[in-house]
């Protein structure tokens, strides 16, 4: 079963946005894409780039640093240069806190 720990209010990422948090010293992305949250790993698989301080388009984070995009909901690649996926982690949202489990 997974653990879930806070991660974020609700309010710190409005729809459209992401923003970066450390979570029980895992450093994450959590986006909240029409209204859904999810969490990925914080760091670009190209070059360790944050995702942070890229965007959030049409479901896909985009790297601020050499233009890769990652599936929100995956972590597939969807644009080069990034070969492999990042990480994605399961995501509840109770009440107004956004939970994530860093154990899947």
């Amino acid at each position: 079963m997974a653990n879930f720990v806070s991660a974020a209010k609700v309010t710190e990422v409005p729809p459209g946005q992401m923003k970066s948090f450390v979570v029980a010293g895992t450093r994450i992305l959590l986006a909240n894409w029409e209204g859904t949250f999810f969490a990925t790993q914080d760091l670009c698989t190209h070059d360790n780039g944050t995702l942070g301080e890229g965007e959030l388009r049409d479901g896909e984070i985009e790297c601020p640093r050499h233009g890769g995009r990652f599936d929100v909901r995956t972590g597939a690649v969807t644009a080069l240069p990034p070969l492999l996926p990042i990480k994605t982690f399961p995501v509840r949202v109770e009440g107004e806190t956004v939970l994530v489990s860093l154990d899947g």
